[in-house]
């Protein structure tokens, strides 16, 4: 067998996937990366009561502090060292830019071994979404996504995961509110109009989770479920997120959508399709050459029947690729075949990276593809697009910054 190149170095060729991360060295270990029972154990080590776990939580998880300055219920004696050793710092800030009359806040972040990667928060009138990174790179090789062109350097920690929504709830506590815009907000199903749950508090924290930034979650399973864990843990044991406000985005890793189905952690599934066809799907999603379509489209379904919650199918709009009316109907066909009420889609106009040949739908075969997926019963809203004149397409920023 040939060795692959690594990808932290040199970038894939086409259609290649890389399912296995480079080994590096691992971050630092972190609160966040330890379950509530590991706590206790971790303070003890360092030769302080138990008590103080819950005391690190509520700085971390309540008040969105690493700062050992600010924790003063903690004994000032060895304050500073026990901090260090149980928050040290996992994302140093690189470069942060913002679009939509600052409704939308990209970061770069530099991880503790130079990897770069990125986060968006996306502020709306009821709601803060972040969309997050699971690995610096990616390993799917998408040919239209910056990410996937830049090859997987690494697997992120659970903690690196979380600290994410922790440094985007910084952000929010100092913010003030924003304009309605149009469309489906990220992070919300299409047809959605209920208030969130915090009763509108969107801009003071962060009310839902996307998976959806850098890298494959699925393919990083162990620290994204203990993420997701720490995300939802009530308070002050974790960020008390509700799991249906947390959305795992999959290029279709059919055993990861299984093993999270069997979880019991009720997020929404997201399946990125773009391409109904094994023929397209083949070049556009790389992952399509293990498993196709049908099998893609079942291991959802599966997933609505053990969790009962409504899958989303995200689908990227590409002029003259895959925006074809009869690509919108055999999509349709494929959907209802399963049944009724499961599924809704999100077409996404595609944000172009520069010097790509990919580029979104015209606006009319945009509403043509809608009209033609609504006339199968399928829910179907075009998603929100953020960030278009700030590298908005995941990746691009950290490519540019590098």
């Amino acid at each position: 067998m040939t060795d692959l190149p690594d990808p932290s170095t040199r970038r894939p060729v086409p259609g290649q996937l890389t399912m296995t991360a480079p080994r590096r060295g691992k971050p630092p270990r972190h609160w966040a990366d330890l379950a509530v029972d590991e706590r206790a154990d971790a303070v003890r080590e360092l030769g302080l009561p138990a008590f103080r776990a819950k005391q690190l939580s509520t700085h971390y998880y309540v008040h969105h502090t690493d700062d050992a300055a600010a924790m003063t219920d903690l004994p000032k004696d060895g304050r500073d060292e026990l901090v260090a050793a149980l928050m040290p710092t996992l994302l140093t800030p690189v470069r942060s830019i913002t679009a939509d009359q600052g409704a939308t806040i990209k970061s770069v972040y530099r991880l503790h071994d130079g990897a770069l990667v990125e986060s968006v928060l996306m502020r709306y009138p009821r709601r803060a979404t972040i969309c997050i990174s699971s690995q610096a790179g990616c390993g799917m090789n998408c040919p239209f996504c910056a990410t996937g062109q830049e090859g997987l350097t690494r697997n992120m920690s659970a903690a690196e995961i979380v600290d994410q929504v922790v440094a985007a709830n910084r952000v929010l506590r100092e913010a003030g509110p924003v304009a309605a815009s149009g469309g489906v907000e990220l992070g919300a199903e299409a047809g959605e109009t209920e208030a969130p749950a915090d009763g509108g508090r969107g801009s003071q924290r962060v009310t839902n989770v996307v998976f959806m930034g850098m890298g494959e979650a699925l393919a990083n399973y162990k620290a994204a479920i203990g993420a997701i864990r720490r995300m939802t843990d009530p308070a002050p044991h974790g960020l008390g997120m509700s799991a249906r406000s947390l959305t795992m985005s999959s290029v279709g890793l059919v055993p990861g959508i299984d093993r999270l189905a069997a979880e019991g952690i009720p997020v929404t599934l997201a399946l990125s399709l773009h391409a109904p066809d094994d023929e397209l799907r083949d070049e556009l999603v790389p992952i399509n050459t293990r498993y196709k379509v049908d099998e893609a489209i079942d291991a959802a379904y599966r997933y609505f029947q053990a969790t009962g919650r409504r899958v989303s199918i995200e689908y990227a709009l590409i002029r003259d690729i895959n925006d074809q009316a009869w690509r919108a109907d055999l999509l349709g066909e494929k959907l209802t075949a399963r049944g009724k009420g499961w599924v809704h889609i999100n077409p996404i106009p595609l944000n172009p990276t520069p010097g790509s040949k990919w580029t979104a739908s015209r606006r009319g075969v945009e509403q043509q593809f809608v009209e033609r997926l609504r006339a199968h019963g399928i829910p179907t809203t075009v998603r929100d697009t953020r960030g278009s004149d700030i590298d908005g397409a995941c990746g691009q920023l950290a490519a540019a910054t590098a």
